[in-house]
């Protein structure tokens, strides 16, 4: 059984840092692209904000995170992070991690007929 469970989330001040995990069971990281999305209050869809490739190890930032998101992956412990620095009110929300993804420089999302796999969630609300 595939899980993927996050952790790291809380509350923190606008300009402060926080850093996520996703730990994984069931399945290897370094195997699948693997990545984070967010859902926002009010937002009708969940934001791909960053994943990294398998295949050649791409790694994709959307435009509202590049700059102060940086994703990595630890294959001996079989986690992905997602250190988030400079945070902003507007980076509230739920982030979940997801695997078998659809990932390049320039993309990311979920495959149409993939694993299906993804976390639960932790919830980040970042004050002004």
């Amino acid at each position: 059984e595939v899980q993927l469970v996050e952790s790291g989330g809380g509350l923190v001040q606008a300009g402060g840092s926080l850093r996520l995990s996703c730990a994984a069971s069931g399945l290897f990281v370094f195997d699948y692209a693997i990545g984070w999305f967010r859902q926002a209050p009010g937002k009708e869809r969940d934001e791909g904000v960053s994943c990294i490739s398998s295949y050649d190890d791409s790694i994709y930032y959307s435009d509202s995170v590049k700059g102060r998101f940086t994703i990595s992956r630890d294959n001996a412990k079989n986690t992905l992070h997602l250190q988030m620095n400079s945070l902003k009110p507007e980076d509230t929300g739920v982030y979940y991690c997801a695997a078998d993804l659809l990932c390049t420089s320039d993309k990311m999302a979920l495959m149409i007929n993939g694993l299906g796999a993804r976390g639960k969630g932790t919830l980040v609300t970042v004050s002004s």
